[in-house]
């Protein structure tokens, strides 16, 4: 049975206590072509947030007061934005000067969910709210499904938990035992991790920010 957490000053990702039940990791077989191949711009995502597994072992929503641009908390903890910000800085893109430019220049098109009157690059980009809104405004966002076959590695997936907090990870390139779909990469609680979770809970957003043959982001 799951437990929530006491909601907690920021609005992040609320961690869930006890976690889904981790199936055997195999490489999704090449012999069976279920699935396009990712970009490779993508897949530097999927190889960073894997290596986040090794040092990020803690979720800590604290409010921190971070460098601009390129700032990040202690790389130890994190919450679960975090992860794509992170893979996204691997990649090249730092999300947290994009996004604090775009909220920038754009404020009213984001959401108003925590009394904000003008942007702060401490934490704008560390909202999922906020980096769903960014991911659409770059043309970045895909229709809502179900279907395994349409999730690629390194597209970026937002959840809404069954506590009606947002959650957000990396589609991992690693299948489950079955091969019938990726596990993904996250943080829900103790640090970044590698689940089967893609369907644990309702889908509200799906991102692909970098497209097949393309080596720079969507653009606008």
């Amino acid at each position: 049975m799951r437990k929530t957490i006491p909601l907690l000053l920021l609005s992040f990702c609320l961690p869930l206590a006890v976690h889904l039940f981790r199936p055997a990791e195999h490489p999704m077989p090449e012999a069976k072509k279920l699935y396009p191949s990712a970009n490779d711009t993508a897949m530097v995502l999927v190889r960073d947030a894997a290596l986040q597994t090794t040092y990020t072992t803690s979720y800590d929503p604290a409010y921190v007061q971070l460098a601009y641009p390129g700032g990040d908390v202690l790389r130890s903890r994190g919450v679960c934005s975090d992860v794509v910000v992170r893979a996204f800085r691997a990649a090249g893109i730092d999300l947290q000067k994009e996004l604090h430019e775009d909220i920038t220049a754009n404020f009213d098109a984001y959401p108003k969910l925590w009394g904000l009157t003008r942007p702060d690059p401490n934490i704008d980009h560390r909202r999922v709210a906020n980096l769903m809104v960014f991911f659409e405004r770059r043309g970045a966002a895909l229709g809502i499904t179900r279907n395994p076959e349409r999730f690629l590695p390194g597209d970026v997936v937002a959840w809404k938990l069954d506590n009606g907090r947002l959650h957000t990870g990396i589609v991992d390139s690693t299948a489950t035992k079955e091969h019938t779909r990726y596990l993904v990469l996250h943080n829900i609680g103790n640090g970044t991790e590698r689940e089967d979770a893609l369907f644990s809970w309702e889908i509200v957003g799906h991102y692909r920010y970098f497209r097949s043959g393309e080596t720079r982001p969507i653009e606008q």
